[in-house]
């Protein structure tokens, strides 16, 4: 997943606005990460940075999960892709 540095950039680049304290509350904590990462939270989440933040700052909350999830299944196709070329050639096909 991209770093909080990484996060403030992008919201920075979209909105002008770093939005760190949600980037930082999201990732900053590393036993709450999970949860504060999980999906089928985010009307609950959403609506507390929504209320405290704003609206866009709601968007880049979701923006935030978005590019983590873009990024997880990213690097698991990039490992599949691997172990599969690294398959193919120890059985002598590539």
């Amino acid at each position: 997943m991209p770093p909080v540095d990484k996060h403030v950039q992008t919201s920075t680049e979209r909105t002008g606005k770093e939005y760190r304290d949600i980037h930082e509350w999201l990732d900053g904590d590393t036993e709450k990460k999970a949860e504060r990462h999980d999906i089928t939270k985010i009307y609950e989440y959403g609506k507390m940075i929504e209320d405290k933040y704003g609206k866009e700052a709601l968007q880049e909350y979701i923006q935030h999960i978005h590019d983590d999830v873009q990024a997880k299944f990213n690097h698991i196709q990039q490992d599949i892709e691997k172990a599969i070329s690294e398959t193919l050639v120890y059985f002598g096909v590539k």
